[in-house]
């Protein structure tokens, strides 16, 4: 009696820990919206401007940190710019005097969820110039990918094989040492991965390859970024649950546990696509909630099995505890788990068709191996093997040590999602305009397409003279052609609406880059024909 008397203050501080923290999470949620979305620039990209521009707005979907801003002009020269100001999700950047021809400006912003996105916009002053000058946005190498999801892989290791581990030995089996040493490798694993994986988002950041990480803006540029306060959570986390397998007892031991427990989910909680997901009431908590539940799960796996391996009484009551325990905090893992997986896939169709999306089908087979597993472990093994069952004992840790398994590609599959934005990121950019500007010696034009994908589009057309005056033209009709495709030419007559020529509810029957001709009737004996190339996406 005692002893569950104990117990139950404890558990009543964990409940007000549990409280307090989502509060803090539920505070903290109008920090941040989405992941972020390019969504135009001004000058446009593509845009011919008749004099030099003194300034470049580019717009996202939510306000971002600019890391990268570099300006190649007409010569092939690049200067970084550093002369920029942020309004909400625009960046307003200085740009110097510039010469006749097209410079291409290369940008990489940290979104508020912790990733870097880049991109590059191209405009001409007077005239485009015969050879584009280089300038795509760096991205990571492939050696600099593999690097961060291994690296990744391990801290998330870490944070639910090892912190999970610490607080199942701290409160499921106090005073047993089964599977200590396995849990301690655990957490100083992700000890090494947490400050390795703050210095890889600063070379991502950058977009600049490993050797990188010797560099003090790397560094610098890390710390900026929400995923900052990940890697010091979670360093918090870790070292709280050494000192939970360590010589701790008792009420230390126990609040080291929790600590642990309780700061993985935090940790999780602080950035990444998912706990950046509107609407924030819901989606830190559940992010949050989500992670205790999975370090609490997956890390009683490696106790059990080595307890089921050597005679541990205590280590067994555990193993009763959290198969008391286990119903209640499956059921907040899926709930948590299929309220994120709805918010971040948005549509059905993108479970195939997306990166993020075969990850998610690849994570969700795997858990619903994990959870037939953990049904065959509660309703045929504990039982028997609780009271000395040797066959029985055999089974679980048999199926427990298959659990490890599954529950680490679970993890190496989740590491993935730092490289596939999330459907609802995808719907945003699609629905994004796509602008082109085609030119010729006789006449110019812009050309819009909202959404900037495929399906039904509406076309806006802009003639103009060469000395961008308004033309009036007097028939405008505009061609679209994808022949890798095998389709034919698709056509269809511009109708003037308020100044603007527009092909309203054209369907675009596929993603991709397009061959666009617009023909502009100057007068009865004077047409241009102006050419060039539009992408439309998924």
């Amino acid at each position: 009696m005692r002893g569950r008397a104990a117990r139950a203050p404890c558990a009543g501080r964990m409940a007000l820990v549990v409280a307090a923290i989502l509060s803090w999470l539920l505070a903290a949620s109008g920090q941040a919206s989405a992941h972020a979305a390019f969504i135009s620039s001004q000058p446009a990209d593509g845009a011919v401007v008749a004099a030099a521009p003194s300034e470049m707005l580019l717009t996202f979907s939510e306000p971002v940190s600019p890391l990268v801003l570099r300006l190649i002009r007409p010569d092939g020269s690049a200067t970084d710019l550093t002369g920029f100001g942020t309004r909400d999700a625009v960046v307003a950047i200085d740009l110097p005097d510039l010469p006749e021809g097209t410079s291409v400006l290369s940008w990489r912003v940290v979104s508020v969820d912790g990733h870097p996105v880049g991109g590059a916009v191209s405009f001409s002053v007077g005239a485009p110039s015969v050879e584009r000058p280089p300038g795509a946005a760096s991205s990571a190498s492939d050696r600099v990918r593999t690097a961060i999801w291994a690296v990744r892989t391990v801290l998330y290791a870490g944070l639910l094989i090892g912190a999970g581990g610490a607080f199942f030995l701290a409160w499921m089996a106090p005073g047993s040492r089964a599977g200590a040493g396995a849990v301690r490798a655990f957490l100083i694993a992700g000890l090494a991965a947490a400050p390795l994986a703050l210095g890889l988002q600063g070379v991502d950041a950058l977009g600049i390859e490993l050797d990188g990480l010797l560099d003090a803006r790397t560094w610098t540029a890390a710390l900026g970024t929400t995923y900052a306060r990940t890697a010091c959570v979670a360093i918090f986390t870790l070292a709280a649950g050494l000192v939970a397998v360590g010589r701790a007892e008792g009420a230390l031991q126990r609040a080291a546990g929790t600590t642990a427990l309780l700061g993985t989910g935090l940790a999780l909680a602080l950035s990444g696509h998912a706990s950046a997901a509107a609407p924030q009431w819901l989606t830190r908590p559940a992010v949050f909630v989500h992670g205790v539940s999975a370090a609490f799960w997956v890390g009683a796996l490696l106790p059990m099995a080595v307890a089921l391996r050597k005679p541990d009484r205590q280590a067994l009551r555990g193993l009763e505890r959290f198969s008391r325990s286990i119903v209640v905090i499956l059921a907040a893992l899926v709930v948590a788990g299929v309220a994120l997986a709805v918010i971040q896939v948005a549509d059905p169709k993108a479970l195939g068709e997306t990166g993020y999306g075969r990850v998610l089908l690849a994570k969700l087979g795997l858990v619903i191996v994990l959870l037939a597993l953990a049904a065959l472990n509660r309703w045929r093994f504990t039982a028997p093997a609780i009271e000395g069952d040797a066959a029985a004992a055999k089974g679980i840790r048999r199926s427990i040590k298959t659990e490890i398994a599954v529950a680490t590609a679970i993890l190496a599959a989740v590491a993935l999602w730092r490289f596939t934005p999330p459907p609802r990121v995808l719907i945003v950019e699609a629905a994004t305009p796509v602008s082109v500007h085609l030119h010729s010696q006789a006449a110019m034009a812009d050309i819009s397409f909202r959404p900037g994908c495929a399906g039904p589009v509406a076309v806006a057309i802009y003639p103009m003279a060469a000395d961008f005056a308004p033309m009036e033209a007097k028939e405008v009709t505009l061609v679209l052609s994808k022949a890798d495709a095998g389709l034919e030419p698709l056509r269809r007559a511009a109708t003037k609406v308020d100044g603007v020529w527009r092909v309203d509810a054209m369907q675009i029957p596929l993603a991709g880059i397009w061959q666009i001709r617009v023909d502009i009737l100057i007068t009865d004996f004077d047409i241009a024909k102006l050419s060039g190339e539009i992408e439309l996406k998924h």
